[in-house]
């Protein structure tokens, strides 16, 4: 089966007018077949409209493409998912001794390093890398070595990209394009904003309110050191061409091979779970995320600048990937939308909806009350008439830009005795999932929601 692109198209043109994003490029690989669609506008006061050769920036999604490089490194044997980060980088030291000697590639590409971003401003010049490893050496653990998930979004995978750097002799950006892009035969794809040609670059938009609609982004694109875990710009056929490395046991569309058939298992099946396993998946791979799509397993990479946002679906018993670059959002909601059309068009298994709260549920909310936190993020969990709830406190710079209170207050519905559903505040909101857990020690020692994990403070 094919999608049907005059029906998707006019869906997303209406989805994008009732979400307030600019644009949607997408792209289809199905049955061998590559199939693109593009509707809406590259900036909104330009108005100039994009195309399936429109560059979107990629955000995290970029973490799948280090991580496919590094995997080289392990066939080269050169490297070992499972030795110590010191092997490679001797003077590697944080706050945690035991973290130090131990810590391993493998913590770094499935997030349970557990190691505080506190890297400072190494700034943007080539040795950016070099700098961030140099500057955590005072860093404190978020929780211990290994012990949960914690999202990391920068600072676990620019460490291997200095690992990289270290055995290739040369700057990450210029590596990615020697072992990834060139062999790939990609020609839109980029690390550095300076090289991304401006003609074809959507621009990121951000939006406070619906009446207002969508303005273009103050910031144009993050910081370098988020760059290996976040500063890729590329199209949609060119995420398909990566996506296809993973379907096809590491072999590009050209048919040359980029990594091992082995290794492609062992970045799909080297898991550990997630705490929260209903907003993406219930585990994390290396540098994939794991769905479970009412028994059938896929894998998911997503990210998200300043105003840009990228999905990309893998269904390995379909050999299908699904890819969505937009100028807009990020919106849970509006991605499930999309991607259930293509998916339905295609005959195969479609995106789970988020499960019911179960009223039945009789929980001691006194476990769960306190403060999680970590640096620029609070969470203070509070009981009032036997019903639990989340505030969330939003830097009062950010919130005063987006027109929003600085202090924003959720009710949480429980799943389980450790996820719940905090729906909507704001019209401009979805449903999100918490999962607060850990009750070793009497209360709940963490909070863990979109990926991230915060410690009880108090």
């Amino acid at each position: 089966m094919t999608i049907t692109v005059p029906r998707i198209q006019a869906r997303v043109t209406e989805l994008l007018a009732e979400y307030g994003i600019p644009s949607a490029a997408i792209g289809v690989l199905h049955g061998g077949e590559v199939t693109e669609l593009a509707v809406g506008v590259k900036n909104v006061e330009t108005r100039e409209p994009v195309t399936t050769d429109t560059v979107y920036q990629c955000g995290s999604m970029t973490k799948t493409w280090t991580a496919l490089a590094f995997l080289q490194l392990v066939d080269e044997g050169k490297v070992d998912l499972d030795e110590p980060v010191r092997a490679h980088l001797p003077g590697f030291t944080v706050a945690d001794p035991e973290t130090s000697a131990e810590v391993t590639p493998r913590h770094l590409l499935n997030h349970t390093n557990g190691i505080e971003e506190a890297y400072g401003d190494p700034g943007e010049d080539d040795d950016v890398y070099e700098r961030m490893v140099t500057n955590i050496a005072g860093a404190p653990q978020v929780f211990p070595l290994g012990h949960t998930h914690g999202y990391s979004a920068a600072l676990g995978y620019a460490v291997l990209a200095r690992i990289l750097e270290v055995h290739d002799g040369k700057p990450w950006d210029d590596l990615m394009r020697e072992r990834l892009f060139v062999p790939l035969g990609l020609t839109s794809t980029n690390t550095r904003h300076e090289e991304v040609d401006e003609t074809r670059a959507a621009t990121g938009h951000l939006i406070r309110s619906l009446d207002e609609g969508p303005i273009v982004t103050p910031m144009d694109h993050l910081p370098r050191a988020f760059g290996p875990g976040g500063n890729l710009t590329s199209t949609t056929r060119e995420v398909l061409a990566m996506a296809h490395v993973l379907l096809d046991e590491g072999k590009a569309p050209n048919g040359q091979r980029i990594l091992s058939a082995e290794s492609i298992r062992e970045m799909t099946r080297s898991r550990v779970p997630v705490p929260d396993p209903y907003l993406f998946g219930p585990e994390w791979a290396l540098g994939l995320i794991v769905c479970d799509w009412h028994g059938r397993t896929g894998y998911a990479t997503d990210g998200s600048t300043i105003g840009q946002n990228a999905r990309l679906r893998l269904l390995p018993d379909t050999s299908t990937a699904i890819t969505m670059l937009t100028n807009g959002g990020p919106r849970e909601s509006f991605y499930r939308k999309v991607f259930t059309e293509i998916l339905t068009d295609l005959g195969t298994v479609t995106i789970p909806d988020l499960p019911a709260p179960d009223p039945t549920l009789n929980l001691d909310l006194s476990r769960y009350e306190g403060v999680y936190e970590r640096p620029g993020t609070r969470y203070e969990v509070s009981t009032e008439d036997e019903k639990l709830y989340l505030t969330l406190a939003m830097d009062p710079m950010q919130a005063e830009f987006l027109n929003k209170p600085d202090r924003v207050r959720y009710e949480l519905l429980p799943i389980s005795r450790t996820h719940f559903l905090m729906p909507p505040t704001d019209p401009l909101e979805d449903t999100q999932t918490v999962a607060i857990y850990d009750f070793t020690n009497g209360p709940a020692q963490y909070l863990h929601t979109n990926c991230r994990v915060n410690p009880r403070s108090e």
